[in-house]
């Protein structure tokens, strides 16, 4: 994919995004109601990052990939639009008091057992049926019992990829920087539109991130998940059936390790993860003094269910609750 091609891709996701930004700021009140957050420094801030971002980097990704690999746009398509949409139904519904004890995979499963479904279980199930969808679509092999493995392991990569980014959506900037550095490596070479779906995270997520640095908005699940399921079209688009393996079974260890290990514990306890981390945010709120409320938070409810770093609501990401 010549360099040019890639600038272009990354410059009309960016275009775009910033376009669906200053649409989102003229939504009605009652939307952005919805969207406002108060973070731990008592501050407001919007999830309407998450939406524009995600339906900016789709859309330059279907628009750009169209002509080269019509089926890989298709699965970008798909992926995109699938993961923003069910993530923003989590980022509402799942902030409301009824869902805050069920987050993770524990959670959701202990409400299924009383007999409710929770909106992080409905983002789940969306995440998956819109990455097997976007599996069927990317290169497989013409046997049928290829073509099933090659799925498979395309929507494992797809679906898995969603997941792991939103699990770094705790501190500013972090799912954008981790997005970034995971597109890296594929826009090196083209295949399949891979480097074009790549060139469009890349232009979505720099056009997001001083906000999100800046602590004005943030992600939300809708635009983790949603720069996670393109980033994982554009691997399975690259990679053959041992590389998608490979993958799927990275991903699945990160997930399974982010139910035991804190992620933000072991990026501070690493000097150069560290450092990769604090680069371009704020300085740190000062630690409240014991028994003190943190700004927006009632005092009656300073003990309450452990909060998000970013939002002060209870965190959505397993590992970190």
């Amino acid at each position: 994919m010549p360099p040019a091609r890639r600038f272009g891709t990354a410059t009309l996701a960016a275009a775009t995004t910033f376009a669906f930004r200053r649409a989102a700021a003229r939504l009605p009140a009652s939307i952005t109601e919805a969207l406002a957050r108060t973070n731990h420094r008592g501050e407001p801030v919007t999830l309407a990052e998450g939406p524009t971002t995600a339906l900016g980097a789709t859309l330059a990704a279907v628009i750009a990939t169209a002509g080269v690999a019509p089926r890989v746009a298709a699965a970008a398509g798909v992926a995109g639009l699938g993961a923003a949409a069910v993530g923003a139904y989590d980022d509402v519904v799942g902030a409301r008091p009824d869902q805050r004890a069920d987050k993770g995979f524990r959670g959701h499963l202990n409400a299924l057992r009383a007999g409710r479904v929770s909106a992080g279980a409905v983002k789940v199930a969306g995440v998956g049926a819109s990455a097997l969808v976007a599996g069927a679509l990317l290169p497989r092999s013409r046997s049928p019992l290829g073509a099933a493995v090659d799925t498979a392991l395309a929507a494992t990569v797809v679906a898995g990829a969603a997941n792991v980014v939103n699990l770094f959506d705790l501190r500013p900037g972090r799912a954008l920087k981790v997005g970034l550095l995971a597109a890296g490596p594929l826009l090196a070479g083209e295949r399949n539109g891979s480097a074009t779906v790549a060139s469009a995270v890349t232009g979505a997520a720099l056009t997001a991130l001083p906000d999100d640095l800046g602590e004005r908005s943030m992600l939300g699940d809708a635009g983790a998940n949603a720069v996670g399921a393109l980033l994982g079209v554009a691997a399975a688009a690259r990679l053959g059936r041992a590389g998608r393996a490979l993958t799927a079974a990275g991903l699945i260890g990160l997930m399974a390790a982010s139910e035991k290990v804190s992620f933000t514990a072991v990026i501070a306890r690493t000097p150069v993860l560290d450092a990769v981390d604090q680069w371009g945010r704020r300085a740190p709120h000062p630690e409240p003094a014991a028994g003190v409320p943190t700004a927006g938070e009632p005092a009656a409810e300073v003990t309450a269910a452990p909060t998000s770093p970013r939002t002060g609501e209870p965190g959505h990401a397993a590992g970190e609750r």
